[in-house]
Formats: structure tokens, C-alpha cells, sequence
């Protein structure tokens, strides 16, 4: 049984990172997977699959994924914030690697790779992994107040629009329209689930909760000490890490963070960031004295290895997340992590035993579990917890052999067996 994967996105980071590592841990149980792409990455992997072959392919995958975050541009007031149409994207459906796939698994979709209309054509059983809001919403990826997704979007707030017949209604309307209802929907935390079942594109579908996974043999921890060193993180303070593709995208929390840093003692604190930091964050830390050190972009496992292990706690200040992929990477590294008794992240942390979660979304009490872990004498127990907790529930065989059973489900029970 073949499994073809459709993904967009660079496979190296975000939700295409999570979905590839799930084709891995097909791989490694002997399940003839592939994966069907638009990533610039490139992964040594001779099971990606990639429409963009040629030049004239590559600037047809620009010109759609242009149209597609430029559509917005009719609402001249809206939130700066990823919003997508899914109104233009490739038709998979007549490539040959269709025709060979058994089951379809679609993952992350947005950028102008898939056209929601072509979901129609799709006669396979098929799969799809929730990585975001996007599937359930009119456009936006998180709705976070707003819950107009629930009856039908319109009077969009991302968009700031007063109109009930407005682009996201137009987006929503689509896909009841396209969505095959046969389809299964996974969402990879329980949060997203439940928000899959209120929408008003899925409250009729089976929908089903299975995590989203963590490489393992990527990231393990590797001694403190040496780890701080090979990063020159010269210091003798406990180490605070926090890190995001944007760390001021407005679901990430980045106002909650700067409350924190505010309370946090910069003769106790060292705050080391990776991805994109806001200039407001550096600002704050510059006046309050607080030594800090950005690694900027980080897509190799080797440097995110070393960062998680350097530190002595992982903060995440997300209001919503669907998962919380950077939590899980800091576990499996050994090093605790504290957050918001909310959303994602509430499903990877288990309070006082591999973490600290904060009631949501009261930043005095993440300033308590910090403390409450660096100071704890049980420390090296916590760390010993967080990485077995990603082995035992969210490593990739663990989760694959949950995918596997769902394929035969949806093959009549017909066995995916390995190779």
C-alpha cells in the first residue's frame, strides 16, 4: 500500500516539518510513503516528490503562492497575519504519483500549493492532519477571539471587515462545498480536535485526535556544560530559551513575554532566543539590563540540539498553538518546559513532573514555574521525565503505528504492511 503525503512548505521547519518526520517514521517501519512537495529545501530523501521540475514550474508555484497571500489586499485595514485563500494550487490529481497512491494524506496545504476545489476530484481514501486552524476557518490560521468559524465566518475580524458576505464567508463556503464529507480528520492535539468538531465546515465528520511527532534520534540531550560551551554561552546564570519561526506572529504571545522579561532578575537570568525576534523584546531587555543572545534562524537539528540542551528551561508564552512542535523538541532534549495551561501545549507538558504549566494566561504564575523548576532540587528528575514522555507518546514509530492502523481502518481493512 503506497501513502502519498501532500505537503507544502519548506520540510525543514513549521507544520511541513512535522508531517515529513511522520513520513519518516512510515519509512522506518517499512511502509512504502512518499511525499508529495513544494519544498525549497533541499532533503536527501529519494521518496520526495517535487512539481517543481522545471523553471516554468517554479515561477507558476510563485505566481500562485503570490495570488494567494495577496488576495487580502481588498482589506486594507486587517491584521498583518497569515491568511490564505486556498483558491489556487496545483491539481495532483493528474500526476502519475496520484494515480499510484492508495490512501491520500494531506498535511499542511496552504501557500498556493493546493486548490481546494481539486479535494473534490480525489476518489482515495484520505486523511487529513490539522496543523493549524486554517482547514476549519474562512482564511485566517488562527482564529484566536473570534469564533465566527463555528456558523459560517463573515464580519471577519483578522480582516477587520463589517460585511457577513465578506472573504472569509466566500473561503468557508468553498470548502463545504469541495471537502470530500468521507474524508477523516485528524487534529494533533486534543484543543485542535474540539475545534474541528464546533466548525461549521467538520461538526458532521469523524474526527480523531493522534499527536504530532518528534524525531528523537535528532534531538537528545547532550551535556549541559558542553553544549554551553560549544555555543560560547559564557555564564554561570540559568538559562531561559524561547524560540519561534516569528516570535511576534500575535498568537505567540510576544506582549505576554515582554510582561514576563519584566519581572525576571537579570543578575538570575540569561535569556537565549532562536528565530525571528522582535526589535520591541530587545528594546525591554536592553533596559531592564537583562543579558540575552539570538541565534536567529535555526532549521538544522544539530544547532536546535545544542540550544535545547544549553538551556535550563524552555518558555512559551503562545496564547494558541496547535500543537507546540518547539515544546516537544525541548523535552526530548531533556530540558523542562513552562507554559499555558491552554491549548497545544497542554496535551505535551505534564505539570510538576516534566514542566510547569501556568494558568492561562496569567504571566505572574509562568514567572512561578520558572522559578519553581531552575530552584528545584529535583531538577535533573524533571529533565529525566520530559525525555521519557516525547519517547513514550509522541516519538515517530509511536505515532506512525497510530497512522498505520488508521489506514487500514479507512482501506476496508486491508494491512499496510511493511516492506
Amino acid at each position: 500500500m503506497k501513502i502519498m503525503h501532500i505537503i507544502a512548505g519548506n520540510l525543514d521547519r513549521g507544520a511541513a516539518k512535522g508531517a515529513y518526520w511522520l513520513h519518516q517514521g512510515l519509512i522506518d517501519l517499512g511502509i512504502d510513503s512518499f511525499v508529495w512537495t513544494n519544498s525549497e529545501t533541499i532533503i536527501e530523501d529519494d521518496k520526495i516528490v517535487s512539481p517543481n521540475r522545471s523553471k516554468k514550474d517554479k515561477l507558476f508555484n510563485f505566481i500562485r503562492a503570490q495570488l494567494d497571500s495577496q488576495i487580502q489586499v481588498f482589506y486594507p485595514k486587517r491584521k498583518r497575519a497569515i491568511f490564505s485563500s486556498g483558491f489556487f494550487g496545483f491539481d495532483f490529481t493528474k500526476v502519475k504519483e496520484y494515480k499510484e497512491a492508495d490512501i491520500i494524506h494531506l498535511h499542511w496545504i496552504n501557500g498556493g500549493f493546493v486548490n481546494i476545489k481539486h479535494l473534490s476530484k480525489i476518489a482515495k481514501p484520505m486523511v487529513w492532519t490539522l496543523r493549524d486552524m486554517w482547514p476549519l476557518t474562512g482564511g485566517c490560521h488562527y482564529s484566536m477571539e473570534c469564533e465566527n468559524y463555528k456558523n459560517g465566518c463573515g464580519k471577519c475580524m483578522q480582516l477587520n471587515s463589517k460585511s457577513s458576505l465578506d472573504l472569509s464567508k466566500m473561503i468557508l463556503n468553498r470548502k463545504k462545498k469541495y471537502i470530500p464529507k468521507d474524508l477523516k480528520i485528524i487534529g494533533i492535539s486534543q484543543w485542535l480536535s474540539l475545534k474541528a468538531k464546533e466548525s461549521e465546515i467538520f461538526k458532521e465528520f469523524d474526527i480523531r485526535t493522534i499527536s504530532n511527532n518528534i524525531n528523537t534520534r535528532d534531538f537528545f540531550p547532550v551535556e549541559k556544560s558542553l553544549a554551553k560551551k560549544i555555543l560560547g554561552l559564557n555564564t554561570n546564570k540559568k538559562i531561559i530559551l524561547t524560540g519561534a519561526q516569528n516570535l511576534k506572529d500575535f498568537y505567540k504571545g510576544p506582549s505576554e513575554f515582554l510582561n514576563l522579561i519584566r519581572l525576571l532578575d537579570r543578575d538570575k537570568y540569561f535569556i537565549v532566543f532562536f528565530g525571528k525576534l522582535d526589535k520591541s523584546i530587545v528594546s525591554e531587555l536592553d533596559n531592564i539590563g537583562l543579558e540575552y543572545k539570538s541565534f536567529g534562524f535555526l532549521y538544522d537539528s544539530i544547532s536546535l540540539r545544542l540550544v535545547y540542551s544549553a538551556s535550563d528551561v524552555f518558555v512559551a508564552t503562545s496564547l494558541m498553538e496547535a500543537f507546540g512542535k518547539t515544546l516537544a523538541e525541548s523535552m526530548a532534549c531533556g530540558t523542562p518546559v513552562v507554559c499555558f495551561d491552554a491549548t497545544g501545549p497542554k496535551d505535551i507538558v505534564t505539570h510538576k513532573i516534566d514542566g510547569y504549566k501556568a494558568r492561562a494566561f496569567e504571566v505572574e504564575d509562568l514567572y512561578n514555574g520558572i522559578k519553581w523548576i531552575v530552584d528545584s532540587p529535583s531538577y535533573n528528575e524533571f529533565s529525566k521525565n520530559a525525555r521519557d514522555k516525547v519517547l513514550k507518546e509522541f516519538d515517530n514509530t509511536v505515532i506512525a503505528k497510530k497512522y498505520i492502523k488508521l489506514y487500514e481502518e479507512i482501506s476496508n481493512g486491508r494491512r499496510v504492511r511493511g516492506k
